[in-house]
């Protein structure tokens, strides 16, 4: 069994645990922190449903509301979960269209973690009469990862869930 201490790179984390959060009024991958992943010996999935995410219409303004859904094998390290809420916060005031917010965020994860496989969903709230839920993927080339992301892209959405425009 491995335990964690906080001398194994816990001493590095700067948000959590801190209760003066600053809340960031702008675009800041800066503010992702990952810590070590004491199982890289082996595959497992790591997801989280994230389902307050704001952006803004780089366009008219409005604002965008989404649940988006980030899944990833790690390798060597974790995304810390606080630093990820903080991350997603920052695209409150931010413009861009949904499908660049998903691709955004999945490079940013990728800079941070290079995790084998990542897959970023976002399930935008209709505006216009119309929901926009995209999805992008990612796997280490030359690996058995690349092949599952080319699989699970392909087989995607194959039996779309009935939409209650949520």
């Amino acid at each position: 069994m491995s335990v964690r201490k906080f001398e194994d790179g816990l001493k590095d984390l700067t948000l959590l645990g801190n209760n003066k959060t600053v809340y960031p009024e702008k675009y800041a991958p800066e503010v992702l922190e990952a810590v070590d992943n004491l199982h890289s010996d082996r595959d497992y999935f790591v997801k989280f449903n994230c389902p307050e995410f704001t952006s803004l219409c780089p366009l008219t303004g409005q604002p965008d509301f989404a649940t988006i859904y980030i899944s990833y094998i790690p390798d060597k390290k974790l995304v810390e979960s606080k630093s990820l809420k903080l991350y997603l916060f920052s695209f409150r005031n931010h413009g861009d269209f949904h499908e660049d917010c998903v691709n955004i965020i999945m490079n940013d994860l990728i800079q941070l973690l290079d995790p084998r496989y990542i897959e970023v969903w976002g399930k935008f709230t209709p505006r216009g009469g119309i929901s926009i839920d995209p999805y992008c993927n990612y796997g280490r080339p030359g690996t058995k990862y690349e092949e599952m992301a080319n699989y699970r892209l392909m087989n995607h959405d194959l039996y779309p869930e009935k939409v209650d425009n949520r």
